[in-house]
């Protein structure tokens, strides 16, 4: 693919942005928590459901998401599936009752599975494969400004006007986003269309060691990072008494932290390989440095000052995000292309069973007054069980590289 500089950084930028609204759509839920749940009549176990629901339907969304990229091409897919989710986000606004909020829950993730195959696939068609790492660690360290601005801007629009507005205005800037990737996106053959039928003997991804290595590593890291999308704000709420527009400065330097992670390991897999690194001997080492980040997580619960418990949750997102950045980076090292998007889809559908399980687990869980130490408690040792599996199912994966 030929583009001029200024063409492929406006590309860029507009898939670094995508994220940025895929998040802030799902997290508005999690910022309002104890504003619609005052409203709704919710309780913990509620608010567990509907998480879960959003999950079964990223999970079920997953399954698809990434044959359709593979088949619309990178052009058609994020356009078609900022626009689906953006909808979806607009929905929230009117419903009245749990279960049209739980309908519009699993649309909302089964039409937002589309970004991350859509996203991961953008990337890889505009980056040389040592500047791969970097630019997902970019991607992902914008989506954590989503994490970001999400807790700062949500509860102001929410106490202006309401926090039904609050969707409908995240969902109208998506739509918006939409009709400005088809314009920048005109012309452009990101040559990548899986309109063309399989190779003679091309094998099935669920046939394949490699997806379901990463499908088993991606169950327990997002398991984590779903806990944490999902329960921190309440984390806050309950060990801090924070709500509110409180909450939008601790949660917003802790995602800060993920942001960073992001870029640190994108950056730091990239110089380690100009310097004559292996790609797998650099995916290990940097998934075991954000692995060890999350370790200390369950100290969260013994510290009386919020300012520490921040530091404590910024160094677990830094790790998830470290984690999940060598994780994609993996996938486009030793898969090949016409093939991403399918297994960016499995391995995400992995995940978000990994999510489903623990955001009903976590309901249940509070909802017996158990508290956080179960759960932070699994959180702590998932990225070295993950890694484990990964060392374990992939003892040779350089032999998989990729000359790309």
């Amino acid at each position: 693919m030929i583009l001029s500089p200024g063409r492929r950084r406006v590309l860029f930028a507009l898939a670094l942005s995508a994220g940025i609204l895929n998040l802030v759509d799902r997290q508005i839920i999690a910022v309002l928590k104890p504003t619609i749940a005052a409203d709704l009549h919710w309780s913990d176990n509620d608010y567990g459901t509907l998480a879960a629901w959003f999950q079964t339907g990223a999970a079920l969304g997953f399954l698809v998401a990434g044959w359709l990229v593979d088949r619309l091409g990178i052009r058609w897919a994020n356009a078609a599936g900022v626009a689906a989710w953006s909808l979806a986000a607009m929905g929230h606004g009117w419903a009245r009752g749990f279960a049209p909020f739980a309908a519009i829950r699993f649309a909302l993730g089964a039409t937002e599975a589309a970004g991350t195959p859509a996203g991961i696939k953008t990337i890889a068609t505009l980056f040389a494969p040592d500047r791969r790492a970097a630019g997902i660690g970019l991607s992902n360290a914008t989506n954590s400004i989503g994490a970001i601005l999400a807790p700062l801007a949500i509860p102001l629009v929410a106490a202006a006007w309401g926090w039904r507005t609050a969707f409908w205005l995240a969902g109208s800037i998506g739509l918006v986003w939409a009709l400005a990737w088809l314009g920048a996106s005109r012309g452009v053959d990101f040559g990548s269309s899986a309109a063309a039928p399989p190779e003679p003997g091309e094998r099935s991804i669920l046939r394949e060691r490699r997806s379901w290595t990463i499908g088993g590593a991606k169950v327990l890291s997002d398991a984590t990072w779903w806990l944490l999308l999902f329960w921190m704000p309440d984390y806050f709420h309950r060990q801090f008494g924070l709500s509110g527009t409180a909450l939008g400065p601790p949660l917003a330097l802790a995602f800060a932290g993920a942001a960073i992670g992001s870029v640190v390991s994108g950056y730091g897999a990239g110089a380690l390989q100009r310097r004559g690194w292996a790609v797998w001997p650099t995916r290990r080492l940097v998934m075991l440095i954000s692995a060890l980040c999350v370790v200390p997580i369950p100290l969260a619960l013994h510290v009386h000052a919020y300012p520490l418990a921040v530091a404590i949750m910024a160094l677990a997102l830094a790790g998830h995000q470290g984690f999940s950045t060598s994780l994609f980076a993996l996938i486009t090292d030793i898969i090949p292309p016409r093939k991403v998007g399918r297994v960016i889809g499995f391995g995400a559908f992995c995940g978000n069973l990994g999510g489903t399980a623990i955001a009903r687990i976590s309901g249940l869980v509070l909802s017996a007054g158990l508290g956080y130490a179960p759960l932070f408690g699994f959180a702590a040792v998932s990225y070295l069980l993950a890694l484990g599996w990964l060392v374990a199912m992939l003892p040779q994966a350089d032999k998989y590289q990729l000359d790309r």
